[in-house]
Parts: C-alpha cells; structure tokens; sequence
C-alpha cells in the first residue's frame, strides 16, 4: 500500500543485488500457447522440487525491502530475482490483466483489495498453498477460498494534515469527512486518482462505505465545490501538493495517506511527527502476493511468497514499506504504537460489493470529479 503506488511515505527502493527491470511490454517474452499449458496449475510454497534459475517479481513502483534481505534469499535459494514494476496499484493490476496470456513475471505483490476480485475473476493467479507460519496470519485476510492470493501487509488509507500548517493559521485541524466540505477548508486537500491510484480508490470506498451507494456523489460535489484537487497518484499528492512533503513547495496541508505516514515525518534529532492521521477518515488497505498463472518458475515464485512471508521480510515491512505486516510474531516499531494506529473504525465496503460496483463507480467518480 507511488505515481507511487499505495500513498505511503516509501522510501526509495532498495533491492541489494536484485535486477530491476524495466517494463517494456512489446519486449515480453513468452507464448500465449506456453502459457496455457500451465494456467490454473497449482504452485505449493513447500515444493521441494523447485528449480533455481530467474524468479520475476511484478509489482507497483514502490516495492521496497532493506538491503541485502532480497540478496539473502538469492543465496540460499540460487534463485535468481528480478523486478519488474508497471506502475502504481491500479496499473499493476491492468497489467497483469493485459498480459495474462503472456506474464511479465512469476509472482505479482501489491494487488490491494480493491482490486483483488477482478484479478482473481481474470484468472490472472494459480492458486497457492504456504505453509510458513505466517500463513496462517495472511488466511485472516483472504479474498475468497481460491487461494489465488496470499495477504502479505496491511494499512489504513486515511486522510492526513500538516500541523505546523494549521497551527501557523490559527485553524483548527479537520477531523471528519464532512469538515472538508467547509468553508474555512476551501482549497485545502488533495487526493490521488481513484481511477488510476489504489490508495485514491481506496479512499473513494471509505466515502461509499460513509455516504452509501446513493450519497457518496453528493459528497464529492460538494469536496469539488471546495476546492478539491486530484493529483495522477501518491507521490505527486503528497512530494508535490502537501504542504509537509519532500518538494517543500506544497499548498495543500491535507492529503491523503496512510496512518502509518506521520513517524516518517519526525524530524532529525525529534521525536515527534509535524503531521497526524485523521483515524475517522480511513479506509483499510490489504496487499497480496500471489503465482501469475502460466509463470515460468512457478516453484521458484513460490518460494519467493515464502519469503515474502518469512519473519525477515515481514520484521521489515513496517521501516520499509509503512504497512503493518500480517505475521502476529513481528514486534512493531516501538514509534508506531504512539504514532501510527490503525483505525478503530475504519469504513467498509464489502467484497462482494466492490467487485459488483467497481468499475460502475470509478466511472461515475471520473465523471463527476474529473470530467
């Protein structure tokens, strides 16, 4: 959970010995024919019969591990792995649906669940069985009983503000989604694309599962009609529009993010963060890994899903990639328990929902905000 993929502040990639790959679609290798023979195939995680060769991990752009974890598996496995990254989440997705017959990769992360149903209905993954510890944590997440995909971390997509903002105008912070339709709020926030962002759908979903399947465009009238701005994606909300972020030429001191955001904005030497999530705006965000059906290497992908489950990579999914992992043996940051907590209540829309409505919505959505 970039356009950054999932709005979080990430830090830059950090792949050790890892091969990134450029994405260049006409330049995919493999046959459709190829391909069908192994679609539908079940990969097993515990497979002792894997082969080392390449694994090619598809995922959004900001995938990120510390150092020398992705080169740790490298040399224990002799499996050798490469990146390839389309984009943010959205576009991870359309991705692999565009190239099903012909997979950029083995092993897709970053399908959220938003989209996971319409991955899963494209036969886009071969179902998958861990047996690590920690998939017992992820089947707490699952989409549905296909196994298509393994919950890997999770996050709460919330609005945040700028307090050194607020407090150098004198105006009190917002706290609700109807705060922002206010007048002494005009001109303040800024979101992502719902269309083509994750974390900006995501926050769509947050104001159907507020406003209902009939209110909800009232709602973002009104947020247009205040002076509303939708950026492509994450980086450019929050880098570019927000009034804390990297570029320190934003005018917009509301964005939206994820609780997990404000212990990244502590300051050198500090120990407090200069901006806060607002916990009664949030949306909950899950991310999965799952094997792309017809993959090459399906035994080294899930390997690699292994990994990706394994106490290493989900100890550092909250330094790297901002998200809570899904593993109950990881000790969070000890920062995040004061700073960064989940939501209490954060809103809901129900699979079943979103998987019927989706794309009826984002079209709405593009129509009525972004014309």
């Amino acid at each position: 959970m970039t356009t950054t993929h999932f709005g979080r502040p990430r830090r830059a990639l950090a792949l050790g010995a890892v091969t990134v790959v450029a994405l260049a679609l006409a330049g995919c290798s493999g046959t459709a024919a190829g391909n069908a023979a192994t679609t539908g195939a079940t990969a097993t995680a515990a497979a002792t019969d894997a082969t080392p060769g390449t694994v090619t991990i598809v995922t959004h752009d900001s995938f990120a591990l510390s150092d020398g974890l992705l080169a740790s598996f490298e040399s224990a496995t002799g499996i050798t792995v490469k990146q390839v990254a389309p984009g943010d989440g959205g576009t991870l997705v359309n991705q692999l649906i565009l190239t099903k017959a012909a997979p950029l990769g083995d092993l897709a992360y970053g399908v959220d669940n938003s989209f996971a149903s319409r991955a899963i209905a494209e036969g886009v993954f071969a179902p998958t069985t861990s047996s690590v510890p920690a998939a017992a944590d992820a089947a707490k997440h699952a989409v549905d009983s296909s196994g298509s995909l393994t919950a890997i971390d999770y996050g709460d997509v919330c609005l945040n503000v700028d307090h050194s903002w607020f407090t150098s105008h004198s105006l009190a912070e917002p706290t609700t989604l109807e705060d922002l339709t206010k007048p002494e709020y005009k001109d303040l926030l800024v979101v992502p694309n719902a269309a083509t962002s994750s974390p900006g759908l995501a926050f769509l979903l947050a104001t159907i599962g507020k406003f209902g399947n009939d209110g909800w465009q009232a709602y973002w009238k009104a947020l247009q009609a205040n002076g509303l701005k939708v950026a492509d994606g994450w980086a450019e909300a929050y880098n570019t529009d927000f009034t804390a972020g990297s570029g320190g030429t934003g005018t917009r001191p509301v964005v939206l993010s994820y609780a997990s955001s404000p212990p990244d904005s502590i300051p050198a030497g500090g120990d407090t963060p200069t901006t806060g999530a607002l916990l009664g705006t949030c949306f909950r965000q899950v991310e999965y890994a799952g094997v792309l059906a017809g993959a090459k290497n399906p035994h080294a992908a899930a390997k690699l899903l292994d990994f990706l489950l394994s106490d290493a990579v989900q100890a550092d999914i909250p330094g790297s990639m901002y998200m809570y992992p899904v593993s109950s043996a990881v000790t969070l940051p000890a920062a995040w328990a004061q700073w960064a907590p989940l939501a209490d209540h954060p809103y809901t829309v129900k699979p079943a929902d979103i998987s019927a409505h989706r794309d009826e919505w984002i079209k709405q959505w593009t129509d009525l905000v972004t014309g």
